[in-house]
């Protein structure tokens, strides 16, 4: 995918809550997506409630635009996918967001995304605009996504196939050079046997060995062995102190 398509109108028809426009908005603006538009929203708009729910995201808010109808909210756009599952006597192609987004980023002219009310979805009237219809796959026992959810999972299908910027990579140290391990091991083994932790002595080489394991699965830092080594010298100092007041 090239990536050099516009990116996707996504349009809340008829939406309920400020709430949920806010965390469509928020969900939108973490995969690249700022172009918001709304369908008769039925509190009106702008909403109080919006802004704190989209945490941030309040760029897509401020330039959302409010149409009286579908038609009107689409009319500058060639591809429009319906987020719905197939509606009885609509005829259409059905696609998921992974083949959505395939298209959208390799079809000239502008996509819209077309995502209905909480309660009650997209009417028939409302997929016959679009040119095909835009099902997530989902548990056929709970197909249960509210409109955030909906729109987070198009958008980052949709964002895969653009250059995001990805988290900060933090390097980890290297792991310590094997003679420091032994070291520890070393270090543990005569603290254990000061204790009397070996017992009975036929099992000494078994249970020197499951510690050998144990000890030699994680790749440990120099700083990590440092650190365990303070512990045992810490734990052997106190012992000593105690010898010493008896």
């Amino acid at each position: 995918m090239s990536g050099t398509a516009p990116n996707p109108v996504i349009v809340l028809v008829r939406p309920q809550l400020g709430e949920n426009i806010g965390k469509a908005a928020r969900a939108m603006l973490n995969f690249g997506l700022t172009e918001m538009r709304l369908v008769t929203p039925r509190d009106g708009w702008p909403n109080p409630s919006a802004g704190p729910a989209a945490s941030g995201a309040d760029v897509v808010l401020e330039q959302a635009r409010v149409f009286g109808s579908v038609a009107d909210a689409v009319a500058d756009c060639e591809h429009v996918y319906a987020t719905t599952v197939r509606k009885r006597g609509v005829t259409k192609p059905v696609v998921t967001p992974v083949q959505a987004a395939g298209e959208i980023h390799a079809a000239p002219g502008r996509s819209a995304i077309l995502f209905g009310p909480e309660r009650s979805g997209l009417e028939t009237e409302d997929v016959a605009l679009a040119r095909a219809i835009l099902t997530v796959p989902i548990n056929p026992e709970f197909g249960s996504l509210n409109l955030a959810q909906a729109v987070i999972l198009v958008a980052y299908e949709w964002s895969k196939g653009r250059e995001l910027a990805q988290p900060p990579r933090v390097d980890l140290d290297p792991p310590a050079p094997q003679a420091e391990l032994e070291g520890l091991i070393g270090h543990l083994e005569t603290l254990l046997e000061d204790s009397g932790y070996f017992y009975p002595p036929d099992r000494v080489p078994t249970t020197k060995l499951t510690l050998r394991n144990l000890l030699t699965k994680p790749g440990w830092t120099e700083q990590e062995l440092r650190t365990l080594r303070g512990v045992l010298s810490a734990l052997e100092g106190k012992k000593r102190a105690r010898a010493g007041q008896t």
